[in-house]
């Protein structure tokens, strides 16, 4: 890929990457070959010097210019423009327009860099680092004939990018990463679009590219410039939904967006919604959920269950079927547990006792049941915790049981109903009160079935 730089610290890194040796080393003066090969003639006497020395050649000018200036900026583009207009046709004028752009941003002067950038992308059309360079420093204008012309330059940006083949990758990165990094660059640049409209006040075209770059590549950055979009659209309703999302998405600080920030515009557009803040602390955790889950999840499993035996549930050793039909009849106690929850794991050894103490008794099944939403993390924890009981995965018992935290441990009697339930660690007493609902409900009589 061409470009791999962050928006929008595309002038940084262009700064870096391009601009990092200093400007002599930026324009390819070539050394002169043509030694003189006959006599010479006497040198001309120190009154008639500037009539009778001889003429530079462009490079030879274009050396003399530099060295004059020394270290001095103000007057190295003094030179270097006296030079161009001298030679307005000069080979290399890229590289002197190169070194004018870092002259001017050293001597504060944005405008004339930037018209020297501008030159620079009349030359090199296709050269994404340049377009950035361009575009960051045509935003410091803060005009509208400015912004339109990095529109135009986004949008070329947009086009390279996009027709790019893998076919020119290199050798070095694998075709998984190289889709990645332009997935990742596409997205960015639709960014970089958007915000240049956003700041043109054109909100259509500004939630347009916007929208494009959160659906590839969802970040707070986005989603927050779509919530100022919406807002200033006097949209509230999908300001709060975008303002949600960045608040979901961004940490503490992340790039140029400020946690702290999207909390006071969530929390002034709430309040123009609702006239008070009263909900938006579920409504922002709805929208975590929804937002930030891990993107490995569980498949849809066993939808049209309604019983616990028409459950057929995997064991997470090695995923095989474990069907719940024959266990009809049986007392089935359930411990729904996740990886990640603290007083699940405090509360598996207690589990683990009682269930040491029915071992002996073929109509009790304990079982302990992960929840997690990314079932990959499962197998390593159990590699490092051995659990007492079969471990299985919910397949959507959570559901039928109406489980929403954790740890909650349930005892299904032999009819299929729940006969104790237990939310939360609460050891005092857990294991006596667990192994009483046990005993009862296995005190009671299979029911008759023709199974």
């Amino acid at each position: 890929m061409t470009f791999r730089a962050p928006f929008p610290c595309a002038l940084g890194a262009f700064l870096l990457c391009a601009l990092a040796s200093a400007w002599r080393a930026r324009i390819a003066v070539p050394q002169q070959t043509n030694q003189p090969t006959g006599p010479q003639e006497p040198s001309p006497s120190r009154g008639k010097d500037k009539a009778s020395f001889k003429q530079l050649d462009p490079e030879g000018e274009l050396q003399r210019a530099l060295n004059d200036a020394g270290s001095d900026r103000a007057a190295l583009v003094r030179n270097l423009e006296g030079f161009l207009k001298k030679y307005p046709d000069y080979p290399n004028r890229s590289g002197i327009y190169r070194a004018l752009v870092e002259a001017n941003l050293q001597l504060n002067d944005d405008a004339r860099a930037a018209d020297y950038a501008e030159r620079m992308v009349a030359i090199n059309p296709n050269d994404i680092s340049i377009l950035l360079l361009a575009i960051e420093l045509l935003e410091r204008h803060d005009n509208q004939a400015a912004f339109r012309r990095a529109v135009s330059y986004s949008t070329r940006i947009l086009e390279l990018v996009e027709h790019i083949s893998s076919s020119e990758r290199s050798a070095r990165v694998s075709v998984e990463q190289w889709e990645l990094q332009k997935k990742s660059d596409v997205a960015n640049t639709h960014f970089l679009r958007g915000d240049l409209y956003f700041k043109l006040k054109d909100y259509g075209a500004a939630r347009k590219d916007l929208e494009t770059s959160y659906d590839i590549s969802p970040t707070a950055s986005a989603a927050q410039r779509l919530g100022e979009t919406a807002e200033l659209q006097k949209d509230l309703n999908t300001a709060i939904q975008d303002y949600a999302r960045a608040f979901a998405l961004a940490e503490g600080k992340s790039g140029n967006v400020s946690r702290e920030e999207i909390r006071k515009k969530i929390g002034n557009a709430w309040r123009l919604v609702h006239g008070s803040e009263i909900g938006l602390g579920e409504y922002l955790l709805n929208t975590y959920d929804e937002v930030a889950r891990p993107s490995v999840k569980k498949t849809g499993r066993n939808e049209g269950a309604r019983e616990i035996s028409d459950f057929t549930l995997r064991k997470s050793a090695n995923g095989s079927a474990y069907p719940l039909k024959g266990m009809k009849g049986k007392v089935i106690v359930l411990n729904f547990w996740a990886t990640w929850c603290g007083p699940c794991h405090a509360l598996e050894p207690l589990f683990g006792h009682v269930a040491a103490d029915f071992h002996d008794l073929t109509d009790a099944l304990f079982l302990s049941v992960n929840c997690d939403e990314d079932e990959t993390l499962v197998a390593p924890y159990l590699q490092k915790d051995k659990l007492a009981t079969e471990v299985v995965f919910a397949d959507g018992l959570d559901r039928l049981f109406s489980v929403y935290s954790y740890p909650t441990v349930i005892v299904i009697d032999r009819e299929g109903k729940i006969a104790f339930r237990s939310i939360g660690f609460q050891p005092d007493g857990f294991e006596r009160d667990l192994s009483a609902a046990v005993r009862n409900a296995l005190e009671k009589a299979s029911p008759h079935t023709d199974d």
